[in-house]
């Protein structure tokens, strides 16, 4: 892949930047500017190269038809406040290529950033048709020069302004893509070892392809989260009214019939009778839960167990919470894990969505660890050995 110091002089130029701005957004609040933080580095270099820096992000699903309660607004408001140290100046066009975009672009300055509407307020920046793609395409390419792809939590998805747009003018990937592209490389091309795998989240579907390319590559795959009742019901065990995958029972036994010792599964379990903060919880062994309770976090015990196994490890990938972290009662054990990865003496890697949220949420800094990805999705997909194609994309002259 191209970089951005392979476009030449950038002064002056449009560059059309592709960032993953899809943050928490409640009441015009942001939640976690994580993901606006990280494609800060991106944005400043090009506008510090004098570059016309042109931004288009999706934000949540508003299914191809503008919506304010996904407008891109609030990001527009903090991206400004976090560039202005920097004296760049962010401008907010209220369409995503219309009359608006094209006015707000020809009115830019060298070394300014404009945020274009999301870019999925337009049904074709989705769709199926590649004809329709390609005309979102067409019409995000007439605003640029060249296109930076920096978004890596989209890279997965063949979408307008993420493979489409690639091929229409010359493209190189940020800062952002490629630093996430080079600690998947050491999640898959000869870690570090013990290599760890930390897997959590509500469902086993959602994840059997990674089990599934992780299992030969990983030294220990820890298992907790709502997907870990599957496992123990798997195992015969009584589950009560936990989160349960019956569809996947027979795919559960066959790892555990592979795996032998490779797979850890915690030993107690916090439950309660129901999914309220205010539940009164207990801590019962994995195998004993009672039929009207359900499974809500990990048990203390657990959480001292798979602490200690990211401990000894050189390499440890997590993606998935081990309970409900966002109420305090259920959070042990996701807190337990994410001060474990803060402590390993080689690369620790906390794989973005609601990993990414727990450990801000618990209040650990970002850098106390060794890597935050910005893309879930796209972490796992990566890991599950696909090709993803806005990655394959910038790979093309």
């Amino acid at each position: 892949m191209k970089t951005i110091e392979d476009l030449g002089d950038l002064a002056g130029r449009r560059v059309l930047v592709r960032s993953d701005l899809n943050v928490p957004i409640k009441n015009e609040v942001i939640g976690d500017d994580g993901r606006i933080r990280a494609s800060l580095p991106t944005l400043v270099k090009l506008a510090k190269a004098g570059a016309k820096v042109i931004v288009t992000a999706h934000l949540g699903r508003p299914k191809g038809k503008p919506n304010p309660e996904f407008t891109l607004a609030p990001v527009a408001k903090r991206l400004g406040e976090l560039l202005q140290p920097e004296g760049i100046t962010v401008r907010f066009a209220t369409d995503v290529t219309g009359d608006a975009a094209q006015s707000a672009v020809q009115d830019l300055d060298e070394g300014e950033v404009l945020l274009l509407e999301n870019v999925r307020y337009d049904p074709r920046e989705e769709s199926k048709d590649e004809t329709e793609r390609d005309a979102l395409a067409d019409e995000l390419a007439a605003l640029a020069d060249v296109f930076v792809s920096d978004g890596f939590g989209v890279v997965h998805r063949k979408q307008a302004s993420v493979y489409d747009v690639a091929r229409k003018l010359p493209h190189a990937a940020g800062g952002l893509v490629l630093a996430e592209v080079d600690v998947l490389k050491k999640l898959t091309e000869e870690p570090a070892r013990p290599y760890v795998v930390v897997l959590g989240g509500a469902k086993v579907s959602d994840k059997l392809a990674v089990i599934d390319n992780l299992l030969a590559k990983a030294d220990k795959l820890l298992i907790g989260g709502g997907m870990v009742f599957t496992f123990l019901k798997a195992q015969g065990h009584e589950v009560g009214k936990s989160l349960l995958e019956e569809d996947q029972l027979d795919v559960v036994r066959g790892y555990l019939k592979e795996a032998g010792d490779k797979i850890v599964l915690p030993t107690d379990i916090v439950v309660a009778p129901e999914f309220k903060a205010e539940s009164p919880t207990t801590v019962v062994a994995a195998d004993a839960i009672p039929a009207d309770q359900l499974g809500l976090d990990i048990g203390p015990d657990s959480g001292k167990a798979f602490a200690a196994e990211v401990a000894d490890a050189k390499t440890v990938f997590w993606n998935g919470p081990m309970g409900v972290f966002e109420m305090a009662a259920f959070a042990g054990g996701t807190k337990a894990v994410a001060q474990a990865l803060t402590e390993v003496d080689g690369l620790s890697v906390v794989g973005g969505g609601d990993s990414a949220a727990a450990v801000r949420q618990l209040g650990f800094a970002d850098d106390a660890f060794g890597h935050i990805s910005t893309g879930g999705g796209a972490s796992l997909e990566y890991l599950e050995g696909k090709e993803l194609p806005g990655l394959a994309v910038l790979e093309e002259d």
